[in-house]
């Protein structure tokens, strides 16, 4: 169940203005922040790590004021937005930046900027997307711990999990893409994550050997070579968490996208290759684009490894 988290009338000193001379000292700032996240499983549990700690969001936007200055308060106020998409499990975000003393005679008050902002919409200034959705979403029901992002990519989801705590280990075929993904980690300050160079498909054998039971949770996004299910499986640990989405046949059908009918699911074939598994959340069909507007047919799945997948490893 969305809810929202409040920060009202959070003042600091900041550097903002047009001119060098206002940039020069810092002045008196003022945010506000509507934050809309899960709210249910904070309640039920009482557990501040199923929920947006504000006490964090209010330290990083202290941070961002003492370390950079702005000539705009709208530049300010998108990297408050940038930061938040980016560091935690926020679906929407309103914010009202201002400025308590403005170098204006007449306003006896405050100038100042608001602005609201789907995760949906929001874009990471220099292009750079914001952690899925589906991701965001079914955050509260990840346990901390050793995570594996298969088919990373650039590794959006692999430099979110790694911002909140979690050791991370990325695992793409393109060399190009996980070098930066590396830097990124590097420029964020996260040693926590680490990127190898693996082609998930390549002929000879059937890659991976992933260790058994040693991943808290494994994460794959728009990718699907159904080999590698089973080796999925196995590399959970007990009570680990699967979280997958990929494209249907609908998409291919509707959107000729992917090209080749293979890379999409057939209906319910998701929760077929996942059947050794707890099903905590399964959802198939129309959903709102990950990286941007407009509509895509995927499937959703949060499964859980319950216990032994096969009785030689009961055994053992």
């Amino acid at each position: 169940m969305a809810g929202a988290i409040l920060i009202e009338r959070l003042e600091f000193q900041g550097r903002c203005g047009v001119t060098q001379e206002e940039r020069r000292k810092p002045q008196p700032l003022a945010v506000d922040l509507e934050l809309t996240c899960q709210t249910e499983p904070a309640a039920a549990s009482d557990d501040i790590q199923y929920t947006v700690d504000y006490a964090q969001v209010v330290n990083r936007v202290l941070e961002l004021a003492a370390t950079q200055d702005f000539s705009l308060l709208e530049t300010f106020a998108e990297r408050i937005l940038s930061m938040l998409f980016a560091e935690f499990p926020v679906a929407r975000v309103k914010i009202w930046l201002r400025k308590l003393a403005p170098p204006l005679k007449p306003v006896t008050r405050s100038v100042g900027v608001q602005l609201d902002r789907s995760r949906l919409t929001h874009q990471v200034p220099g292009g750079e997307p914001t952690p899925a959705r589906f991701l965001t979403q079914q955050f509260h029901r990840l346990p901390k711990g050793k995570a594996l992002d298969l088919a990373s990519g650039s590794g959006r989801n692999a430099l979110y999990l790694a911002s909140q705590g979690f050791q991370v280990e990325a695992i793409d075929r393109d060399e190009r893409a996980l070098a930066e993904l590396v830097a990124a980690a590097q420029q964020r300050n996260l040693p926590n994550l680490h990127a190898q160079t693996v082609d998930l498909e390549r002929t000879t054998t059937v890659w991976p050997e992933l260790p058994k039971q040693t991943y808290d949770v494994i994460m794959v996004f728009f990718y699907l070579h159904r080999p590698l299910f089973p080796a999925l499986i196995e590399s959970l640990k007990p009570n680990g968490i699967l979280l997958y989405e990929t494209f249907t046949i609908d998409n291919h059908l509707r959107h000729n996208h992917p090209r080749r009918a293979e890379f999409c699911l057939a209906h319910n074939e998701l929760l077929q290759l996942t059947s050794g598994l707890r099903v905590l959340s399964y959802d198939e069909g129309e959903h709102d684009g990950s990286q941007g507007p407009g509509s895509v047919f995927t499937a959703h799945l949060v499964a859980q490894r319950t216990g032994p997948t096969n009785p030689s490893e009961a055994s053992a």
